[in-house]
């Protein structure tokens, strides 16, 4: 089982965690969040995000999420990222995170597959008669 850790700014993670439980009904098992405040220390949120990886990564891997690509957590994700064995995607969502927990059974590449076609396939307009029905309720 591909281990999961979310490395973002402030709660969100965590958020992405709580949301994602509900989703699936439980907790989901070997998925971790570390949450990155102005205030800490990178060095220290990069052992941090180390040990979170080892307790993670079970034999099949790990996938590693962050928000935005460039920013602090992801920066840090990067450091710990070992291609096929530790892979990074950033611009995580819940689409993103469900599709992944979906799939990871897989191998690591197929879920870190999975988990990018969620994250494009779960953005698109919604139809105003979608909208209009739903606020008319």
């Amino acid at each position: 089982m591909v281990g999961i850790l979310i490395v973002a700014h402030g709660t969100l993670g965590e958020s992405l965690v709580n949301c994602a439980t509900h989703v699936m009904g439980s907790r989901p098992t070997h998925l971790m969040h570390v949450g990155v405040q102005t205030s800490d220390d990178p060095a220290q949120i990069v052992m941090l995000v180390r040990q979170c990886v080892q307790q993670l990564d079970r034999g099949d891997g790990v996938l590693v999420l962050t928000d935005v690509y460039g920013a602090t957590p992801s920066n840090i994700a990067s450091r710990v990222l070992q291609a096929g064995r530790v892979e990074g995607i950033a611009g995580v969502s819940l689409p993103m995170l469900v599709r992944a927990l979906t799939y990871r059974n897989e191998p690591l590449r197929t879920v870190v597959a999975k988990a990018m076609s969620g994250g494009v396939e779960g953005v698109f307009k919604m139809p105003a008669a979608i909208a209009n029905a739903t606020t008319e309720s």
